[in-house]
């Protein structure tokens, strides 16, 4: 019955039947192939992205295939201008694609239908003495094909295989130099991605004379893996200079010059580099990978990235590629690791071993280059700056090594210093003799306390600025004049965890980063530095069990508290926003404050339940027993909502009154306020939530139907049209089979420089599969609202 249910909503959604199978856990789309739980979801997932990108694609390929000609016969000296001027007679041509590998065939792509049925309808085809065959284009049924796994993707299977070898080395240092030798790159593999390099640059100074394909990233930094991507940067500066000579030229003699002042047998005279756009000269870069380079395919402009590229695939390879332009930087970026890899001979296996233990436990490998997790440049340069901070170092800092670098190395680049040493020799060895494994313990103890929300980490200095600094840096730059010696303007992206680039000072290398990803860091930190003072580390076993870097690269947990541990929303103090009413209890409460804030979040936050999203409350928070001990590390079952004390607790903490601030507003939900333990913890039993309609399905389409006479708000912004948005859903959409419910656990955690309040889930009733696209909302929602309620709050009072 209730797939006849769904079935039948499915017929509300026009031409999307055939996409789509009903099973019986929920939906399969066969275009994506993905697996739907519910009809709520179905609805979303038939608006994403990633189903209309792949349906635009499917029908742009159907209506090339019907527009197109199959030709073949042909030989490889003939050209794809033969092809299309030949075929030209029949109709205007979109597209000629050769094989230009055997040259043996060609497909012809006309701009219109009628085009094909007249190539089709003549009796003989001939060009330049071969006879063609000439035949409708075949039409395929479009299917996604899942990308094959790499080697470094297939990682947790290799470990699994590398198992028994790590075990039988001696130490965990050879541990380390083992991994080192198995993962880096090999001869062979250098020198098939120079020979791909040398056909690249053969290829381009065709068509841009005295241009540079240079090579950066991974491949030639010193820390590349098997079947890394080989990342190229297209230099036209000396292009640009010869193009303007010879038109210079040209329009002096007066010969060869066309109506636009242009060669007319230049091989540039299609486009003028001095005022083309990125865009347009990128589009130019794709045109030549397809037709001119052998065994180059999977040509695809990236326009939306930071950086816009190139990507391409080397079919015998298999080798994925991109190109960019205007990236000198990037390119120095790599000659600066090149000189750190160069002077510090451990650096390499750290760096080796830390990659795959992010990439064991999730934190790093965004599989499309983009996504929430660390990219390999960003976690390399976590391992350079505690480098730079062991005592003594191991590695000097940026500034340092600008002053060791001579008058003929000074290097700016688009303004910024990019100064130091090309040659490793001139950096004094350093002075710190640790062995590699207890670097490896010391990372992960320096960033288990880390305070990444309140700190930004700078290469140059060898320091991490506190963040208000940075803000105040950046608008001060910002209200500047006179800028004409300066680095580009703007601050860096500021995020959960902020890493400025050595060089380019206002570009976050970890701005893509959310709070999951930067709280789960810190948390695989923690537990790393547990184990590393473990003998489980330290000393080989005996008996053939698991020791040293094979326990430490056990990929995550898949249990249920693995799980647990990143069902949570972390909400930021951040006193430059409060409300001026709580910036005075700030200042008169000063350490107690940390306390008196939580309880206003606590307050918010179950208004933002209760009124904005509609949920039911089952059961309230409740005070416990006054001196009642309750363990913060035990589990949502166990123990209530849990107040660490702050690092300097005031002159209540610990005793046996109730804390009061004198305001009304610092109580916890239902106007209880929580008592101090003997421990200086506040205690109450978690919340128990129940939601009963999809309230975080379609919110956007509800929203700008709310507003669409009025002036569009961000979401969250406001709170009354936040709160239409989940009348109108309640009102309009159906209720779930079956309620969600769900545990809600606050706990403030406060650190050095640092206040945040961590809201916990924990699914308890989800038999329709809803609550991780609940969550996923709440991650994004919940924060916003929070700020928004605290100023409303104070306005209203």
């Amino acid at each position: 019955m209730d797939d006849v249910i769904s079935a039948t909503s499915l017929l509300t959604i026009p031409s999307m039947e055939a996409d789509i199978r009903t099973t019986p856990k929920g939906f399969l789309c066969v275009l994506c192939n993905v697996n739907i739980p519910n009809q709520p979801s179905l609805e979303q997932h038939l608006k994403g992205r990633k189903h209309e990108t792949l349906s635009n694609v499917r029908s742009t390929r159907k209506s090339q295939e019907e527009r197109s000609v199959f030709v073949s016969g042909l030989k490889p000296d003939v050209s794809n201008s033969d092809v299309a001027e030949y075929f030209q007679r029949f109709g205007s041509i979109t597209d000629v694609i050769m094989d230009k590998n055997k040259g043996v065939y060609a497909i012809v792509q006309f701009d219109e239908v009628a085009g094909v049925n007249a190539a089709l309808s003549h009796d003989e085809h001939q060009l330049k003495g071969l006879k063609l065959r000439v035949k409708p284009r075949e039409k395929k049924e479009f299917k996604l094909i899942p990308k094959k796994k790499n080697y470094f993707q297939n990682l947790q299977e290799v470990c699994e295989r590398l198992k028994p070898e790590l075990c039988q080395l001696t130490s965990v240092n050879a541990q380390m130099q083992y991994m080192v030798e198995r993962f880096q790159l090999g001869e062979n593999e250098k020198k098939s991605r120079s020979l791909v390099i040398q056909l690249l640059q053969e290829v381009f100074v065709e068509f841009f004379p005295d241009s540079q394909i240079i090579p950066f990233g991974s491949s030639v930094n010193t820390f590349g893996i098997h079947s890394c991507d080989l990342d190229l940067f297209l230099d036209l500066e000396n292009t640009k200079v010869f193009q303007a000579h010879a038109k210079a030229n040209m329009e002096q003699a007066g010969e060869g010059v066309s109506d636009d002042g242009r060669s007319e047998d230049s091989i540039l005279s299609d486009i003028d580099l001095s005022t083309a756009s990125p865009a347009e000269l990128l589009d130019l870069v794709a045109v030549i990978l397809k037709r001119c380079v052998p065994s180059v395919d999977k040509v695809n402009v990236v326009s939306t990235a930071r950086l816009p590229v190139v990507k391409f695939q080397h079919k015998e390879l298999h080798l994925q590629g991109d190109i960019t332009l205007n990236n000198r930087l990037a390119v120095r970026n790599t000659r600066f690791l090149q000189l750190c890899s160069g002077a510090e001979e451990r650096l390499r296996p750290l760096v080796y071993t830390l990659r795959l233990w992010a990439k064991q436990k999730q934190l790093a490998g965004n599989p499309s280059g983009a996504g929430p997790l660390l990219n390999n440049y960003a976690l390399t340069l976590l391992v350079l700056y505690y480098l730079q901070n062991c005592e003594p170092p191991v590695l000097p800092t940026v500034n340092q090594l600008k002053d060791m670098a001579c008058e003929e190395e000074e290097c700016v680049i688009e303004n910024w210093d990019c100064t130091f040493p090309t040659q490793a020799i001139a950096v004094p060895p350093s002075k710190n003799t640790q062995e590699l494994c207890s670097l490896l313990a010391g990372f992960f103890s320096f960033y288990a306390q880390f305070e990444f929300a309140t700190n930004v980490i700078s290469l140059r200095t060898g320091r991490s600025d506190p963040l208000t600094n940075v803000q105040k840096a950046a608008a001060d730059d910002d209200m500047q004049q006179d800028c004409s010696a300066k680095p580009p303007q703007g601050g860096p992206r500021i995020g959960p965890m902020n890493i400025l680039d050595p060089f380019e000072l206002s570009h976050n290398v970890a701005g893509n980063l959310n709070e999951r990803t930067a709280r789960s860091f810190q948390k695989e930190c923690q537990e790393a530095e547990k184990y590393c003072r473990s003998l489980q580390y330290q000393v080989k076993s005996n008996k053939g069990k698991s020791w040293g870097l094979v326990r430490l690269l056990t990929p995550q947990g898949e249990g249920p508290q693995a799980r647990m541990d990143l069902l949570t929303v972390s909400i930021l103090l951040r006193s430059e926003g409060l409300p001026e009413d709580l910036q005075n209890q700030q200042h008169v409460a000063k350490d107690a404050f940390s306390v008196l804030w939580f309880q206003r979040v606590c307050a918010v936050v179950e208004g933002i339940f209760q009124n904005v999203l509609k949920c039911h409350l089952v059961s309230a928070p409740e005070v416990l027993e006054e001196g009642q001990d309750v363990d913060l590390s035990s589990s949502l079952d166990d123990s209530g909502l849990s107040v660490e004390s702050p690092v300097n607790p005031g002159p209540n903490v610990g005793g046996k009154r109730p804390l009061s601030s004198g305001s009304d507003d610092s109580v916890s939900p239902h106007g209880k306020k929580p008592r101090l333990t003997k421990r200086g913890r506040s205690v109450l039993s978690p919340w128990l939530w129940e939601q009963r309609h999809s309230v975080w399905a379609g919110r956007r389409k509800v929203r700008r139907e709310l507003i669409k006479d009025s002036e569009a708000k961000a979401e969250g912004s406001c709170v009354e049209l936040e709160t239409q948005v989940t009348t109108h859903i309640t009102e309009k959409e159906p209720q779930l089979k079956e309620a969600l419910q769900f545990k809600l656990q606050p706990q403030l955690v406060v650190a050095t420089e640092s206040t945040s309040t961590l809201l916990k889930f924990q699914p308890i009733q989800d038999s329709e599969g809803v609550f991780q696209d609940f969550f996923h909302f709440l991650e994004v929602f919940l924060p916003k609202m929070v700020d928004t309620m605290l100023v409303k709050r104070a306005d209203n009072s």
